[in-house]
């Protein structure tokens, strides 16, 4: 048996670009079916040390649904790098501010923690509204079965 390895053409001629409308739902589920399309495993020539995965415009990042009581209990913590430098927010703080960033932080803690990760993180443009400017790639529409 031969590993099976994609050519550069094989991956840029595969790539699509989809669009996911976040309204209504769950967001660990939304993250977790959007990263796996961002590393490609959907594919048959999905290879762990390539990135073969696609392109993923989320639109409606501000509709998304939070299950349990996550609002309040689920804290977003990050350190600033001086001596009492830690920074503590709730969810339903970050979801008011910045609804982005709470669907880009669930997505990209699932992918992997290298350069690949980040190279797929990059495949990936997050909206709070439904206008985006990614129309001249004509996204297809993805619909999660969740």
């Amino acid at each position: 048996m031969k590993t099976y390895i994609a050519s550069e053409e094989e991956i840029k001629t595969a790539q699509k670009w989809y669009v996911l409308d976040a309204n209504g739902l769950i967001l660990g589920r939304m993250a977790s079916r959007v990263a796996s399309i961002l590393k490609g495993k959907h594919k048959a020539i999905y290879s762990p040390h390539q990135d073969t995965g696609d392109f993923v415009v989320v639109i409606n990042a501000d509709k998304v649904k939070i299950s349990g009581n996550k609002l309040k209990t689920k804290i977003y913590l990050r350190y600033t790098g001086y001596p009492g430098g830690q920074r503590a927010v709730a969810l339903g703080d970050m979801l008011k501010k910045d609804s982005c960033k709470v669907v880009e932080l669930a997505i990209k803690r699932m992918l992997p923690k290298n350069a690949l990760g980040r190279r797929m993180f990059k495949k990936l443009k997050v909206y709070s509204g439904t206008d985006h400017p990614h129309k001249a790639q004509k996204p297809e529409a993805l619909t999660l079965n969740l």
